[in-house]
């Protein structure tokens, strides 16, 4: 058992917190916060979840995480965050021209004034056929076209059927009901309460609530109704093939979403994706609730 794994455990026991109840409060599962007191980081989801979840394991317990990373961070593995700048070396040493990007670099201004020029000819020409055109457009009509025009035209009118008219008139109420259902039925989904790692949603104007959860990498997820009821709970990993899940939650009114990753996870409601529910930055837990306040 390692150090950290000591000190942990030991507050833990200070607290009268068991592992159960330390798994409820922190929504981690017991094996993995038994695995962060053995020091087994091995059958962690990923080593980016090893600094998360010894994070709410100290928030819990009433430690401060970073102290705990300061003097423990010999045994806490690195995570991803540290490799970057040696990636971002090897592609920086990448970027480089080959001789057929430099001669069609040499080649791209005498390109440009090529496309200018033949932009000039056409605008020319445009000018021109549109002058033409307005000149031809302003000749006088004779009296006797207009006439036969009117003629022709009051005749159309005075043979169209009346019920016709009124088949037309109906049909075109019916579309503009149409349009008025469908401009009623554009969903609102607007931020009620935006707390960092918690942030509150009200959907309206939706006769569905669908969920989807999706990751770009390994994160652990899990749903509760509004009463408490457990919907869902598990680790998506696209890597696994399991990289999203989709539920049909219409029947409720209110759902909390937790990801313990929120840098890999995705939320879309009833298919568009809510872009600030799990802000990058945030390398730890954030929770979401979104709260479906259904027509009437």
């Amino acid at each position: 058992m390692s150090e950290l794994g000591i000190r942990l455990r030991e507050a833990r026991e200070a607290k009268g917190l068991s592992l159960d109840e330390l798994q409820e409060a922190t929504k981690i599962q017991k094996r993995y916060l038994v695995g962060i007191e053995e020091g087994n980081y091995n059958m962690m989801p990923g080593k980016f979840y090893v600094r998360a979840f010894i994070k709410q394991y100290a928030e819990a317990v009433g430690l401060d995480p970073e102290e705990v990373f300061e003097q423990h961070k010999s045994e806490i593995p690195a995570t991803y965050n540290e490799d970057i700048p040696e990636q971002l070396s090897r592609v920086q040493s990448r970027k480089s021209f080959s001789p057929a990007d430099s001669r069609i670099m040499d080649y791209l201004p005498k390109i440009l004034i090529g496309v200018v020029a033949v932009g000039l000819v056409v605008l020319i020409w445009w000018f021109f056929a549109k002058s033409n055109g307005d000149e031809a457009a302003k000749e006088p009509v004779s009296q006797e076209s207009e006439s036969v025009k009117y003629e022709e035209s009051e005749d159309i009118v005075d043979k169209q059927p009346a019920d016709e008219t009124g088949e037309n008139k109906d049909n075109a109420d019916k579309e503009k009901g149409k349009k008025k259902d469908k401009t009623k039925s554009v969903q609102e989904l607007s931020v009620v309460e935006n707390g960092g790692n918690k942030m509150v949603y009200d959907l309206k104007n939706s006769d569905k609530f669908e969920v989807k959860l999706a990751t770009t990498e390994a994160s652990w997820v899990s749903i509760e109704s509004g009463s408490g009821k457990s919907i869902y709970q598990g680790t998506l990993n696209k890597a696994q093939g399991n990289e999203s899940q989709t539920f049909d939650l219409s029947k409720e009114t209110e759902i909390s979403i937790i990801a313990g990753f929120s840098p890999a996870t995705e939320l879309y409601i009833n298919g568009e994706k809510v872009e600030d529910a799990f802000p990058k930055e945030n390398t730890g837990r954030q929770d979401v609730t979104v709260r479906y306040i259904k027509s009437e």
